[in-house]
């Protein structure tokens, strides 16, 4: 394949963008359709790279893109502009740009009329063509200006109606949020660059460097730790962040106010997928230290089960889906936490296509209906077959029913924390249960019983319409990949024998989740989910009420989301910026800006006072004053004319 082909992946998005920016949308106003056209065939024909990308890869391993210099500071440091392309990146390739491409394609539809139709493309080319920047990258420093991109986009089209002070806020709050997050994996690289000297007495940010020294920097110690741990810690504050991962997922269902197909991009493929890719991309320096793992499936096995406990409780069907969606991401930290480097990219893999489905689902209905409250909904089957159809099937892969893609490599992830964690295999396995009952909650709710209104108007029953075929056939594409992406095993090598080429794990897969008995504990774990959502919402043998009653303090703490956005506005951003802000500002105004303009007043009285008692009106000390002055002068003159 040729090495510019990999380069023009990343490069046409990027060059859609400028082209709606700076072309489309100032010249040619009457044809807004352009946009959609232009940022669609740029990631078509990047998603045609990628495949032969994947394939060539397949065949014969790593590609080797020669890089360019990019910052050369002479005597001190060469950082390199390259391209990795291995096994890893890939998959990732075809999984951005194949998501990305239906969710541009349903876009058409789902946008059309809106007065930022260009600008909405634009952002999304931008927004691709930086996720395909992230994956690409070879070393740190470049990866990071993508992932800041990655993050700038998910601002800008969080809070795409920015006329809505929700949408504004949204947006601020992912931003923000996500900073902190970032802060701790700038520092990692800050950290790796500046130790890495030790070893090659230039730093880097080589990412493969990393990859072959990892144990070396296990061993330099750092702070009462290793560097390695300190490191991938400060790396995975940064997937933290972005991945929305205890504790700074609050960000991520505020998200939801943006436009439905943004948060399938999001969702699914770009900005949350972010923080898995990384901590899978830098794997090794995980592996070097222990620590590090523990955190990693901790905090992953316990984002899960938290996150899926509000999504129990949730009305608006985008919310249940983004606790959905921290709670699934908490299954691939979970499997990498636990060695499962296979299964948990094989989730990712797997997730992209069911949850970009899944969002994509819930707009259509959101299109029939005017809203995303459940309760106003109901009765759509009837109305909306493909959504309905398509939408059973990635709730179905989503709550790990065999043999829909969700069971293998969520499986898999289970067999791993097993053997290794076995405390975090029984959240993970109580998660499944809680998984399968929320979304089939979501299906029954929707598309079952009789229509209960939606937003009304033009909404109401008479007019109530499958969506058009162009928002459609992506539902249909990627209800085909939910049901058969997670086959790929049976392909000769399968998913984690080729990635076993990236960091070496050994591909014992697939035919070991049919042998192992815990994956049929947690299939019946998942149909038990699905009957007493049926049972509550569908034939109503317990009532939804009477379960609220007879629960009510957890429903309180679900609904509520653990009172988490009350504790950060009252301990972080009232007591710590705005009081710790007044106290400082405080403080500076008091002794500064204050201090200073005293200060120069009580200067110039005290000079005048020293003055004035040299004023004595004797002549002789004036005229001594005179000669002392002369004597200075001309000492001066002598010693440097």
């Amino acid at each position: 394949m040729p090495h510019h082909l990999a380069w023009a992946i990343f490069l046409l998005p990027l060059g859609s963008f400028v082209i709606i920016s700076f072309i489309i949308r100032p010249f040619f106003t009457r044809w807004p359709q352009w946009a959609g056209y232009t940022t669609i065939a740029s990631i078509g024909i990047g998603l045609i790279f990628s495949v032969w990308t994947l394939i060539d890869v397949f065949n014969n391993g790593p590609l080797y893109v020669p890089p360019v210099d990019w910052v050369v500071i002479e005597g001190a440091v060469t950082i390199h502009l390259g391209l990795l392309v291995d096994q890893l990146t890939a998959v990732m390739l075809v999984v951005v740009t194949l998501v990305s491409l239906m969710v541009q394609v349903y876009s058409q539809g789902y946008m059309h009329g809106d007065g930022g139709y260009c600008r909405y493309f634009a952002f999304m080319s931008l927004f691709t063509a930086s996720m395909l920047g992230l994956v690409l990258a070879d070393n740190l420093l470049f990866l990071y200006v993508f992932w800041e991109g990655v993050g700038l986009c998910s601002y800008l089209l969080i809070g795409f109606w920015f006329h809505k002070p929700e949408a504004a806020q949204a947006a601020k709050k992912a931003f923000i949020v996500t900073r902190l997050g970032d802060f701790g994996f700038l520092a990692a690289i800050l950290l790796i660059f500046f130790q890495t000297r030790n070893l090659t007495g230039a730093g880097t940010f080589d990412i493969l460097f990393l990859h072959e020294h990892a144990t070396e920097l296990a061993k330099i110690g750092f702070l009462g730790a290793s560097v390695a741990t300190w490191a991938a810690l400060g790396v995975f504050s940064g997937a933290v962040g972005k991945s929305a991962q205890f504790p700074l997922h609050t960000w991520l269902p505020d998200a939801m106010e943006g436009p439905t197909p943004v948060s399938a991009l999001i969702h699914a493929a770009t900005m949350v997928a972010a923080g898995v890719f990384l901590v899978a991309r830098l794997f090794p320096l995980f592996e070097a230290s222990e620590q590090a793992m523990l955190a990693v499936a901790t905090i992953g096995a316990f984002t899960a089960i938290f996150a899926a406990s509000m999504g129990l409780v949730m009305n608006d069907i985008k919310r249940v889906l983004a606790y959905s969606t921290i709670s699934q991401l908490g299954y691939m930290m979970l499997g990498l936490g636990v060695f499962g480097y296979a299964a948990a990219m094989f989730h990712l893999f797997n997730h992209a296509f069911f949850k970009a489905l899944l969002f994509l689902g819930a707009g259509s209905a959101n299109h029939a209906t005017g809203t995303f409250d459940m309760r106003q909904m109901g009765g759509l089957r009837k109305a909306m077959p493909w959504t309905f159809a398509t939408y059973l099937i990635a709730s179905i892969s989503i709550a790990g029913i065999w043999p829909f893609a969700g069971f293998w490599s969520k499986d898999e992830i289970l067999a791993h924390a097993l053997e290794h964690q076995p405390a975090l295999f029984v959240l993970a396995l109580i998660t499944v249960f809680m998984t399968a009952f929320y979304m089939f909650r979501t299906v029954f709710m929707t598309f079952g019983g009789e229509y209960r209104g939606g937003a009304g108007g033009e909404h109401s029953k008479p007019h109530l319409h499958e969506s058009p075929a162009v928002m459609v056939v992506p539902m249909v594409v990627l209800a085909v990949l939910s049901v058969g992406s997670g086959w790929f095993n049976f392909v000769e090598g399968g998913f984690p024998h080729f990635l076993e080429g990236a960091h070496g794990e050994p591909a014992s897969f697939f035919f070991t989740v049919l042998a192992h008995p815990w994956p049929w504990v947690s299939l019946l774990m998942g149909i038990a989910g699905i009957l007493l959502a049926y049972a509550m919402y569908s034939a109503k043998w317990v009532t939804p009420e009477r379960m609220g009653q007879l629960f009510a303090p957890f429903y309180k703490l679900f609904s509520r989301k653990y009172w988490f956005d009350e504790l950060y506005e009252q301990v972080f951003v009232v007591r710590f910026l705005v009081n710790g802000l007044f106290w400082i500002n405080q403080l500076f105004d008091t002794y500064i800006v204050d201090g200073l303009v005293n200060g120069v007043a009580e200067g110039t009285l005290v000079a005048g006072r020293g003055l004035r008692r040299l004023q004595t009106g004797q002549l002789q000390l004036y005229g001594f004053a005179i000669a002392v002055g002369v004597l200075f002068i001309a000492g001066a003159f002598y010693l440097f004319a």
